[in-house]
């Protein structure tokens, strides 16, 4: 009897203390009213380029892959995968320093004067669709998660009536990634893609060219012969047209498949053996190849120039750039760095000379922060690259409206929120 009434006495306590603390419990939720909430959002809703939560470029963030019904034009996507590499891991830190090395970019300022657009304010919704959740431990459940993943992206519905399929940009991650990302592609549009390679490797070994007793299945999944393995699977142009060899302008590489052809640029690799068989399999695969020293003799607008005479502006193009196109002493954060490459204003200047093409796709990739000084160099590299494809995208769409530049101001959507 006691007891009970000890329990008793506990309740009643406990009901009051309750009833103290919670104050208002019971009662109805304030509504805020669209004037009181705008108040809010004017006082509170902007960020400088050093806070708010880490995303790239301070875009909105939406977990894409969990979230169908949200509508996008370009997403980027990471892919911190690293483990198909055959020197240096790191890459997997990649999306996370590049989207750190992007705070600079906002929508306040990111007007660019090459392009007479400011990307983030143009008609094109662009969310960081956050990172696919690869697994470290498997390789080949890391290929399907990717291949999956970046497959259920490609066909999602835009937003602008102005595209058929949204557009994909990854920050990677090893060079593998590229592999899974042109499947995707291929599933999306049907034909196999031109792809625009930069690199300081040519990314076309046969998997046998790594010597080893150990062969597996999984092991011919690497970085180095991710764009082999695509062509095998008809994931390129090139791959379903018979190849022929042709000059390159000046670099001493050769290769070509007529009009289907894909490119290297940058090129200036150690090729195997003691021969250039190496760039024989290349020539095979369809590829035409501008080595590192080639901008000695043509320049970037001849670079440019080039490139453009082989893609064209209408066939859909997927644009690669490894980090590690840069000279070490611009991006010493990769996974493996040739020295004799090509300067940050040097990319910057083909890329925006390039801004012509039909470009569906496009990775970043081998950003290994833990190899970089503490200024960030390399990922700060990567994030202007990330912002001069995404300005091309953007540019071409309004090209497409028949308005350029300040022209289609007024025709311009603004999406997400300023920042200071």
């Amino acid at each position: 009897m006691r007891c009970r009434g000890i329990s008793l006495l506990i309740l009643s306590f406990g009901s009051a203390l309750i009833a103290a603390c919670g104050g208002g419990y019971g009662e109805q939720v304030r509504e805020w009213s669209q004037a009181e909430i705008d108040e809010l959002e004017a006082r509170w809703d902007t960020d400088w380029a050093f806070s708010g939560i880490s995303t790239f470029a301070h875009l909105k963030h939406v977990k894409c892959l969990t979230r169908p019904n949200e509508l996008f034009d370009i997403a980027i996507i990471g892919a911190p995968f690293d483990t198909a590499v055959t020197y240096r891991p790191g890459a997997r830190f990649g999306p996370r320093a590049i989207r750190a090395a992007s705070a600079r970019q906002t929508s306040y300022r990111g007007f660019n004067p090459r392009a007479s657009i400011n990307p983030y304010m143009g008609w094109a919704k662009i969310l960081d669709c956050g990172d696919i959740p690869v697994t470290p431990m498997d390789n080949a459940q890391a290929l399907l998660q990717m291949s999956t993943a970046f497959s259920e992206l490609a066909v999602r519905s835009p937003l602008s009536p102005l595209l058929t399929f949204p557009k994909l940009i990854t920050l990677g991650g090893d060079h593998s990634i590229a592999l899974p990302a042109l499947r995707a592609l291929k599933k999306a549009y049907g034909k196999g893609l031109r792809v625009l390679h930069f690199d300081a490797h040519l990314d076309t070994w046969h998997p046998e060219k790594y010597p080893s007793y150990w062969t597996s299945e999984q092991s011919r999944f690497n970085h180095g012969s991710m764009f082999w393995l695509a062509g095998q699977e008809g994931l390129l142009a090139n791959s379903s047209s018979s190849s022929s060899s042709s000059s390159s302008s000046s670099g001493g590489g050769s290769g070509g498949a007529g009009g289907a052809a894909s490119v290297h640029a940058g090129l200036r690799t150690r090729l195997s053996g003691d021969g250039f068989e190496d760039l024989d399999d290349d020539d095979q695969q369809g590829w035409v190849r501008f080595s590192a020293d080639d901008i000695d003799e043509l320049g970037t607008a001849g670079i440019v120039k080039n490139i453009m005479n082989i893609l064209g502006t209408e066939d859909p193009v997927y644009l690669s750039v490894d980090i590690d196109v840069l000279d070490p002493a611009f991006a010493p954060g990769t996974g493996t760095p040739e020295p004799g490459g090509w300067t940050t204003r040097e990319l910057i200047r083909i890329l925006r000379g390039v801004e012509g093409l039909n470009v569906v796709g496009a990775d970043v990739v081998e950003v290994a922060p833990a190899y970089q000084g503490n200024g960030e160099e390399t990922a700060l590299a990567a994030a202007q690259v990330v912002y001069e494809i995404l300005s091309s995208m953007v540019k071409r769409g309004m090209q497409e409206m028949g308005k350029t530049g300040t022209e289609a101001a007024g025709a311009e959507r603004r999406i997400g929120k300023d920042e200071l």
